[in-house]
């Protein structure tokens, strides 16, 4: 076990498996020193762990659930640069984050919902987990995940 997977360990979190693509894509590319990940869902046991638009009130997912959800997207990111690296130790650095958050069109709460990812980030990688950062207000997303997250590392050789 490498040091980012023992730090993981340390926070109480488990590497997942890899999220297996739900269409005509893969996880992640490796291109030169940089990995993209596609969008993860908060995929957990093979299950999507809740559906549903992010708003306050009954019939959405809150705030503050789906801010954990998008930690499970960033878990399961990372599982997908593994994928491609074979050791997360060889990430440098977080480069970008996108969080797309489906959202009840009143909600404007996006960025406090994707704090949920770039703070896994930071609490594993330090500072090489301070990144830029997009969070958007969607209308939907894939299998009605309230939450959504793509990542972009740089890896050292």
């Amino acid at each position: 076990m490498g040091a980012v997977e023992a730090r993981l360990a340390e926070l109480g979190l488990e590497l997942p498996e890899i999220v297996p693509p739900l269409a005509a894509y893969v996880p992640a590319v490796l291109d030169g020193s940089r990995v993209y990940v596609s969008g993860q869902v908060p995929m957990v046991g093979g299950v999507l762990a809740e559906t549903g638009a992010v708003g306050e009130g009954e019939g959405f997912v809150s705030p503050e659930r789906a801010k954990e959800l998008a930690a499970v997207c960033a878990l399961n990111a990372l599982a997908a640069v593994k994928s491609v690296v074979g050791d997360l130790d060889r990430v440098e650095r977080v480069v970008k984050v996108v969080g797309f958050v489906a959202s009840d069109p009143s909600f404007t709460g996006q960025p406090g919902v994707i704090n949920g990812a770039s703070e896994l980030f930071g609490d594993v990688f330090g500072d090489a987990g301070r990144h830029a950062r997009s969070a958007v207000g969607v209308v939907a997303l894939p299998l009605g995940a309230p939450v959504e997250v793509e990542v972009i590392v740089h890896v050292r050789d």
